[in-house]
């Protein structure tokens, strides 16, 4: 079983000594690591059209670095050198199912932050090359070793390599030091500068990271989000308008005004909360059909579960839910469910196990309706009964 064990640590304590505040190394953080997924089958992966893989070489001899782009063909892979160079492979949770039980363990940050899970594989001396996020990961070794080193804060300011296909950081002085062994984890929080490297053959290591929009990104897409729906006769105005000396200053009332109009989208709470999550539950990959092939209806639905299927959420669907006192709203792949503070549970439910323990104050039939749209979705999907 892949159970996280932060040690001494509480999360209480993790969120408010170590979270987005300095780095943290725990030693056999998942003492029973079992493989999400093998070499191999990592590779098989990386030759799907609809993955997005890379391969990272370096030669050692000049540090020329170069950078190939997925999907690839197993010719390519029997063509690599004997070292320095990794596989990595983004999104793998959408991908295989058993990822689930690994990113179901870091619950206790809030679960529409999760971005991903990407998996490296990396031969004696494999790495990226120091560099720096602007997000939360943590770095869990699930095969072989690697060394991590960290240090120093950076930003789009810092210099970095123009002759590097990827974000290399040429001023790098490491300030800690580990060799990672299966088990272990490392927390790297965002800007702090890292490097890993293997040591030796077989390295697999597990990025779990998190989404964190900038604010030029927020901006722009709540800006969008409210423009798109609001009436063209909306306009500036500007009934109090005085007489004054100068027609072509902009004077403080007019800059005011424009404050007011930007202020009430966002103080606008209901409007805000579906914004956000819309947007945070944002599939990763929109291009990709994850509808059924049929459409399902509430009496199918019913009928199946009441013959003991089960449904499962579809890998890499993303779930929240927001209440007031107004009522619920449920956020799935970026789609609004609204409902009742009566269904709080339901969402609730649905978010964290699918939805289906259902107690007896759950409304059977709307807790079906609902289900069944997710299902046409592509949010769920039956499991195999065979």
């Amino acid at each position: 079983m892949n159970i996280l064990n932060l040690g001494e640590l509480t999360p209480e304590r993790f969120l408010a000594e170590y979270w987005q505040k300095k780095p943290l190394l725990i030693r056999q953080a998942f003492p029973e690591l079992e493989p999400v997924i093998e070499p191999d089958d990592l590779a098989g992966l990386a030759c799907e059209e609809d993955v997005e893989a890379r391969i990272v070489l370096q030669d050692p001899a000049s540090d020329h670095w170069e950078l190939q782009q997925g999907p690839f063909d197993e010719e390519q892979f029997g063509k690599l050198p004997a070292s320095h160079w990794t596989l990595l492979v983004q999104a793998v949770d959408h991908w295989v199912p058993e990822a689930a039980e690994l990113m179901a363990q870091f619950d206790f940050i809030p679960r529409w932050r999760l971005d991903d899970l990407m998996v490296s594989y990396a031969v004696d001396g494999g790495g990226v090359g120091p560099h720096y996020d602007n997000y939360d990961v943590f770095l869990i070794q699930a095969a072989g070793q690697r060394r991590w080193e960290v240090g120093g804060e950076f930003n789009s300011d810092s210099p970095r390599r123009g002759d590097a296909p990827v974000m290399i950081l040429p001023e790098w002085d490491a300030e800690q030091s580990w060799v990672l062994e299966p088990g272990d984890m490392l927390y790297v929080p965002p800007r702090l500068g890292h490097s890993g490297i293997a040591v030796g053959d077989g390295c697999m290591t597990y990025s779990v990271g998190f989404r964190a929009p900038s604010h030029g990104e927020i901006m722009r897409n709540f800006t969008d989000f409210v423009g798109e729906r609001l009436s063209n006769e909306l306009r500036y105005s500007d009934p109090d308008l005085q007489p004054q000396a100068n027609s072509a200053q902009i004077g403080d009332d007019a800059i005011e005004r424009v404050r007011n109009v930007l202020t009430q989208y966002v103080n606008d709470d209901k409007l805000l909360a579906e914004w956000f999550g819309r947007y945070m539950t944002e599939p990763k990959y929109p291009e990709l059909d994850q509808q059924p092939d049929e459409t399902v209806s509430i009496d199918n639905l019913r009928t199946y579960l009441e013959s003991g299927g089960t449904l499962s959420r579809t890998e890499g669907a993303r779930l929240a839910w927001h209440c007031t006192a107004d009522g619920c709203q449920l956020f799935a792949d970026g789609t609004l469910y609204a409902g009742t503070t009566a269904q709080a549970s339901l969402f609730s439910g649905i978010c964290n196990s699918g939805g289906l323990d259902l107690d007896d104050n759950t409304d059977l039939d709307a807790a079906l309706e609902l289900l069944t749209k997710l299902i046409n979705q592509g949010v769920f999907y039956a499991d195999d009964q065979s």
